[in-house]
């Protein structure tokens, strides 16, 4: 009799916590992880494309960090890779140049402006916040030299003001030595 209210118990305290379970568990051998490695490995290709799946961000950032990375022997070799006229390609340029040496980011910036259109709207916001950092980067290089050549211009006015109190200080020396000797 003692045992029958026990066994109910155990019973109905087995069954309600049942709902604390997930609906569907995972057999022991299965292992997600390896899974999302291969599809992540399934992106990152070498040259992005506009296909608009779920590598069209992953592969574009990550073209971008290599362009970041890259010497300017792989960026040239990547030029050359990117050569054409389509959207795609051009970007692509746009991508590379804009971390190549100042005289390229005139051309990386044209290329963004004029393409960034043509993109997939999911890659627009990346490419214009590649293009505002270049044009950020372009900004700060045009105010660099502007203060470079104001401090050479300063510099040649601190230089004519020097000779010019030099010859002063010669004139006031030549007066004194008249004055002495009278």
């Amino acid at each position: 009799m003692i045992l029958r209210p026990l066994i109910l118990g155990l019973a109905s305290t087995w069954l309600v916590g049942c709902q604390w379970l997930p609906e569907s568990l995972p057999s022991p051998g299965h292992n997600p992880t390896p899974q999302v490695q291969v599809n992540a490995g399934a992106c990152f290709s070498e040259v992005p494309s506009f296909a608009d799946n779920a590598c069209l961000l992953p592969d574009w950032v990550a073209f971008g960090l290599a362009s970041q990375r890259g010497d300017r022997a792989w960026r040239s070799g990547m030029l050359l890779t990117l050569e054409g006229e389509g959207a795609e390609q051009r970007l692509g340029r746009a991508v590379l140049l804009a971390w190549g040496d100042e005289a390229q980011w005139d051309q990386a910036s044209e290329l963004f402006k004029a393409d960034l259109h043509a993109a997939p709207a999911r890659l627009q916001p990346l490419l214009r916040y590649w293009l505002n950092e270049v044009e950020g980067r372009r900004r700060l290089s045009r105010q660099l030299g502007e203060e470079q050549s104001e401090r050479e211009a300063l510099a040649e006015e601190n230089k004519a003001l020097t000779e010019k109190l030099d010859a002063l200080t010669a004139i006031e020396r030549n007066i004194n030595s008249r004055q002495q000797t009278e």
